[in-house]
């Protein structure tokens, strides 16, 4: 195996007064000694697909081409998800399905990338020896040399079976990346990283261990991001971060980036995601009251109604805090579409605190909900300390009763909506009728209409006339 101690393909360039990230194309981009066309799987969250155009960023400044179909490709990337158990057992078996076509295909290599490769780090090699490249998220912009390093290079080709694999695991709480211009898909909505890290110690988390300590971007940066996402035909920003509400830089926090970035020309809408419930300062909610363009939904996970289960995942906040905090947004914002993450079954959940988080759903009626079992993870400080003892049955059975609760109140919201007229940003054709066009409220709720004379990338009027639990059905009006 290669040292991990890496050597950077070039040096991160300080930021001028008026920062600009690198353009995809410059005279002097350096050239690979043998350039690959490159084909990136994404397994995970918007997180992951913000890192996965990196990636294509980094690849494409040092001449190598990304590819759309894997069977133009003589190098697949996996980019992982670490946070549950069942994410990585589909990678495994994505990997195993790979090496049955690196057999047809000797000169194929595979990369594992992302979180799962900065978690499971030499056990990935045991479990798949085939593997070429393991490369965690703090080291991405080595993937050139790291291919170059596999080959050899025209000069001194190494043959696939005397390669070593190419190991880079090291944490770098300085790298944010901010030199690198992503390569985007073409859409209405892109996703925009301001933040990496998480200085957040949840006992059920892997995301610190894995992803490093936080840190934030520079405002100017990210505000000339968004113009030019706009001037590329961009409609929508969607800011990311572990916990993207703790952002700051020097004096200007996450409320101070949401007013800069919903100034914007052309920029129709703004979302975030996810925010922490602790970091919710007055500030943010002043941006999402009064700024037209920062849309008027929360992603706020609770994960648990009992402060006792709060507690023991080092939460930071009581359940009595979150409902006071739900009151305050909805005060401030009356029109604002909630959802949020539950976690039921974690280490110790008595029966009457599981029946508080199921009591908290029903007040609070979230428009919709992320809901989990809870599943041990190596590495986490619950691993470590706590014990996983409520049984999979009542894991199960819990998680039944609140989906059940969560599906008859996101279908008693969308059936209040029936006569409403909603704003939707058109973003393209339905998957089950190419005479209709699919978009997103500002609540964030998908809504399906006849096309019209409406163009993909407008904002229409749709009247709507019946719903189901996840979706609104309407005509432009």
């Amino acid at each position: 195996m290669k040292d991990q101690t890496l050597f950077p393909l070039y040096n991160k360039r300080g930021l001028p007064e008026t920062p600009q990230r690198l353009s995809q194309k410059s005279d002097d981009t350096p050239q690979p000694t043998h350039a690959r066309r490159i084909y990136i799987e994404t397994y995970g969250c918007q997180m992951n697909v913000s890192d996965s155009e990196l990636m294509a960023g980094i690849l494409t400044q040092n001449g190598h081409q990304t590819v759309t179909h894997i069977d133009d490709a003589d190098v697949v990337l996996v980019n992982t998800c670490a946070i549950r158990e069942n994410a990585e057992t589909k990678v495994i078996n994505r990997i195993k399905h790979l090496n049955h076509r690196k057999r047809r295909q000797p000169e194929l290599i595979i990369g594992i990338c992302g979180c799962m490769a900065q978690h499971l780090r030499d056990r990935l090699l045991d479990a798949a020896p085939y593997v070429d490249l393991v490369m965690g998220p703090d080291a991405y912009r080595n993937l050139p040399v790291a291919l170059d390093s596999l080959t050899g290079g025209v000069e001194a080709y190494v043959s696939p079976k005397d390669r070593d694999p190419f190991l880079g695991l090291r944490l770098d709480r300085t790298e944010d990346y901010a030199d690198i211009a992503p390569i985007r898909k073409d859409g209405i909505r892109a996703w925009l990283t301001i933040q990496r890290g998480c200085d957040k110690m949840c006992t059920f988390c892997i995301v610190p261990f894995v992803r490093g300590r936080e840190r934030s971007l520079p405002l100017k940066l990210l505000v000339a991001d968004v113009e030019k996402l706009v001037d590329q035909g961009f409609k929508e920003v969607v800011l990311l971060g572990q916990t993207v509400n703790s952002y700051h830089d020097n004096h200007s926090d996450f409320g101070d980036l949401l007013f800069a970035v919903g100034e914007v020309n052309g920029l129709e809408r703004v979302r975030f995601t996810s925010p922490h419930p602790a970091d919710a300062t007055e500030r943010m909610i002043d941006a999402m009251a009064s700024s037209p363009t920062v849309c008027k939904h929360l992603h706020l996970p609770l994960q648990s109604g009992s402060t006792a289960v709060l507690e023991r995942m080092r939460r930071t906040y009581t359940a009595e805090e979150y409902r006071t905090l739900v009151a305050k947004l909805r005060e401030r914002i009356p029109n604002i579409a909630l959802s949020t993450d539950i976690i039921v079954g974690f280490s110790g959940e008595t029966d009457d605190e599981f029946r508080q988080t199921y009591q908290m759903m029903a007040d609070i009626r979230y428009d919709s909900a992320f809901m989990f079992k809870y599943s041990e993870r190596e590495g986490t400080l619950a691993h470590k300390a706590l014990p996983d003892d409520v049984p999979e049955t009542v894991k199960g059975q819990r998680l039944k009763q609140i989906i059940e609760l969560q599906e008859r109140i996101s279908a008693d919201i969308n059936t209040d909506a029936v006569g409403d007229t909603v704003a939707v940003l058109v973003e393209g054709e339905s998957r089950r009728d190419a005479d209709r066009y699919h978009g997103k409220t500002d609540g964030f709720k998908t809504t399906v209409f006849p096309k019209a004379n409406s163009r993909i990338g407008e904002v229409v009027n749709v009247r709507v006339d019946n719903t189901t639990a996840h979706t609104l059905i309407g005509q432009i009006v």
